[in-house]
Formats: C-alpha cells, structure tokens, sequence
C-alpha cells in the first residue's frame, strides 16, 4: 500500500509539473492581443485526441466544422500536439498560406515525424530539403515521365495476373498498395526483386500507420513500431545507396532512377548529399509515392462500384484506347492523354475522399490575417476538407458529379489534394499515371462488386476502408 501510494503521489507530482510547465509555455505563447477564437484543451494533449479520433471515426472534416459552427469564424486557434495551432479554413485561407510559403510560413511537422525521420529535424538538413525539392520537378515533370508510362503500364499487368485473376473475392485497399509500392520501388530505385520489395512494403505499412500519432514511444504503441520499422527500412535503403555508388564507379551507364540522380547532383558548392539524409529523402519519397496514391486508387474502385453509370463511361474510354493497340503494345503518353473522363473521375474521388487531408506550417514572423493576430512559432495547419465539402466551393458536396472538372474545373484554391504554391506535392503528375494506368488495366478486366454495403471509413492518418474493402471480382468475357 505504501508503494501504491509513492506511485501516486509521484505521478500527481509529474502531473503537475508536466501541466504548470505547458501552462506556463502556453501562457508566455498566447499574451498576444487579438489571437483567433477557440480553445487550447487540456493540458500538454490539447485537443489532439478529438483530431485524431474524428478521423478514426471516419470524420475527419467534423473536427474542423463543429468549430468553424461554434467560433463563426473560418479560422481558430486549438492545440494539437503539444502545440499551439490556428487552423486555416476556406480558399482565401489556402491562397494566403500557399502565397506566403517561406515569407510568412513554412513547413513544420509534428514531433513524432521528427524522431522517426531524426535528419529533418537538422537545420543542414533543411537546406538538403529545399535542394531536394528543385531536384525534383526535373525528375517528376511530364516529359521526364513519359519513359516511365510503359514501365507502370507492365508492373500493372503483372500485378493483376499475380493477384487479381482467377480471384473471386479479393480485398482491394492492400492489393492497391502493393502495386503503387512496387511501382515507387522501380521508379525510385530501380528495385523489382519480389522478396526484397515485399519486406520493404510490410514495414512501410507499420510505419505510415504510426507517423502521425502521439509521440509516446512505449512498446507496443503505434509511435514505437513506426521508429523500429523507420530504422530497418532506412538499414536497407543505405545498403542501396552504397551499393549504388560502387555500380556508378565501375559502370558507364547507370539506371535512371531518382536515387542515381540524387547521388550524381552536387551542391553549387560541389557538395553531396549524405547518406543519412539521402535514405529519408528517399524514405519519404517511397511513403509520398505509394500509399496517398494507394488511398485514391481503393476509393476510386469503391466509387465505381456503387456508380454503374460512372463505371460504364469509364470503361468505355479505356476500351477504345485498349482496341487501338496492337497485342502486347504498352500504354504510352498519348494514351494518357486521351483518359480525360478518367481522371475528371479520379479527381471527384479526391474530392470526396482526399488521401491528405492536410498539413502543418510553422509562422516564421508575427502576422495578421482575417483581423487576428497570428504569433511567430505558431503551429498553422490548413485542412483540404474546409473547401471539398464546402458548398459555396462546391455545389451539393455530397454529390458524385465529375463533370466539376470539366472546362476551367474549380475555383483557384478549392481543390487542393496535391496541396499548393512553392510546396504543392511535386509528384502530382506521378501520382496521375499510376492511377490511371491502374484504371485502365482493371476496369478493361473486370467489373465488381462490394462485399461490405456500409463499410466504415477510418483515417489514420490516410483514410481507409476499415475491412480493406473488400469485392466479389466479375471477369468481362472478352479481354483484349
């Protein structure tokens, strides 16, 4: 009994001390006149948990619209993480922060994203990043892309043959993974061996699932599993890179991946990036090209199944370009162009079911913004769901209407899935080819249709079917 109550007492000590340090923290951060409405929760937690549980429960967008209801305000202030936030809501909110990037604001990620990939943290490293930014448009541009739609085209071929035919019921969220994180393997680092990519994909899936979450690094918690599986993937990706320098040394030609971009790309002072940094720019390269992409391809397969006259436009396009080509003829660029319903299709599912659903920034200055005082080293996190199911953005938000992306499409700043300014994902056009390219191959083989009628929806941190959506597969009797 005596230990029991030491313990206690110990712990309401360490409580107490945690709560008067973040009090005294959070009191220093918010004596500035005129902040935004809202409130900072509890204690060192905030409202962290109701973010993160809304999203679990498979609202994200209702953690953001009960306080924009509550404040009358499109913008608010709370604490998530352990740190003072104002969540930046609507498209004059999206233009403002997008505009602003590294003037005003720039990238912040909470800590758990820190202590998994340890480099980011570093102030050297930040410049790496900013260098890995310009390096990646010239890879990821459509012209450099072009060389890579056949390569998508036969990994998708044979992912169907593998995993798809001859099913008659499958699970398709971790079928969709699979294919965008051997697609990312081969584009990023010229890995196919089947063995060595499915040991990388089983611990991306322990890591995605525990980058953003409370930073409690206990065995067993998501935080804890995310760092052990970080930490084998980065051991990995090392032994890549220098292996990848010995091949570059004594080969004339090299494949023509990003990661033998970035070991021939010095600085402007001749500089090369080092492996550490090297391992989790790649790192996040793989999580970026691989399960945002996945997200979307499961939600468009969901969409299509509960829309038939969807399915049937859809299948209509991609069968004419299917008849064009000769036997064993890859897709090509000119094909992709030609998928314009497609992706107007594709483009309604992100709408509806955005694999991000935001993003941090840190204030690098003091600033004002709709009347309100926004401090320097404020958290900001604007939300992609304050304008997709915003009905002044987008009329009947509910409604499954492609045609949005018809013409001119939305209004600036309303559809933002790929983000926007200086830090919009520059692998959107990445992201379009093995979507489509993954369209046209299964809707030309089969039709389906979902085994769960009301399938939850959870997001953790990427939303997904709660029983990976599972389908009854229906072969088309003539496959070209």
């Amino acid at each position: 009994m005596e230990f029991f109550h030491s313990g206690l007492i110990l712990f309401i000590t360490l409580f107490l001390s945690v709560s008067l340090a973040y009090l005294f923290r959070y009191k220093s951060k918010s004596s500035h006149a005129n902040l935004p409405p809202g409130n900072m929760g509890l204690p060192f937690i905030g409202e962290t948990l109701e973010f993160l549980n809304t999203g679990r429960k498979g609202h994200p967008e209702k953690f953001i619209s009960d306080r924009i209801a509550k404040y009358s305000s499109p913008i608010f202030k709370t604490s998530i993480f352990a740190e003072p936030t104002v969540v930046f809501c609507g498209a004059a909110s999206n233009k403002f922060l997008f505009s602003n990037e590294n003037k005003l604001v720039e990238s912040w990620w909470p800590d758990s994203v820190y202590k998994i990939f340890p480099s980011c943290s570093q102030t050297s490293s930040k410049e790496e990043s900013k260098k890995m930014r310009k390096m990646l448009p010239s890879f990821l541009k459509p012209e450099a892309l072009i060389k890579y739609v056949g390569t998508m085209d036969s990994i998708a071929q044979r992912h169907f043959q593998a995993c798809w035919e001859g099913q008659e019921q499958l699970k398709v969220f971790p079928l969709a993974k699979k294919y965008t994180f051997w697609v990312a393997c081969r584009i990023f680092l010229s890995l196919e061996d089947p063995k060595r990519v499915a040991k990388f994909a089983d611990s991306f899936n322990v890591l995605v699932s525990g980058v953003i979450s409370l930073p409690v690094n206990f065995p067993g918690t998501p935080f804890n599993r995310a760092i052990k599986a970080s930490n084998m993937i980065r051991k990995e990706l090392i032994a890549i890179i220098e292996q990848r320098k010995v091949d570059l040394k004594e080969k004339e030609t090299s494949p023509a991946d990003i990661l033998s971009q970035m070991l021939q790309a010095p600085d402007e002072n001749g500089e090369y990036m080092n492996e550490l940094d090297m391992a989790d720019k790649i790192l996040g390269l793989l999580i970026g090209g691989h399960d945002t992409a996945s997200a979307a391809i499961t939600f468009i397969v969901k969409y299509l199944s509960e829309l038939p006259h969807i399915y049937n436009q859809v299948l209509e396009e991609q069968m004419e370009i299917a008849k064009s080509k000769k036997p064993g003829e890859l897709l090509n660029w000119e094909d992709i162009q030609k998928m314009k319903y497609s992706w107007h299709v594709a483009c309604e599912v992100m709408r509806l079911a955005p694999p991000l659903q935001g993003a941090f920034r840190e204030a690098i200055n003091d600033f004002v913004f709709h009347g309100f005082s926004i401090p320097k080293g404020w958290k900001l996190y604007w939300s992609v769901n304050s304008t997709h199911k915003d009905p002044e953005c987008f009329p009947e938000p509910e409604k499954f209407d492609p045609s949005r992306f018809a013409g001119n499409g939305p209004a600036s700043y309303t559809f933002v899935p790929f983000g926007g300014g200086p830090r919009m994902c520059p692998g959107k056009e990445y992201a379009r080819l093995e979507i489509l390219v993954f369209i046209h191959n299964v809707v030309k083989r089969f039709s389906w249709e979902k085994l769960v009628s009301d399938e939850k929806i959870i997001v953790d941190p990427m939303p997904m079917p709660a029983k990976g959506l599972p389908i009854c597969l229906i072969p088309h009797k003539l496959v070209d």
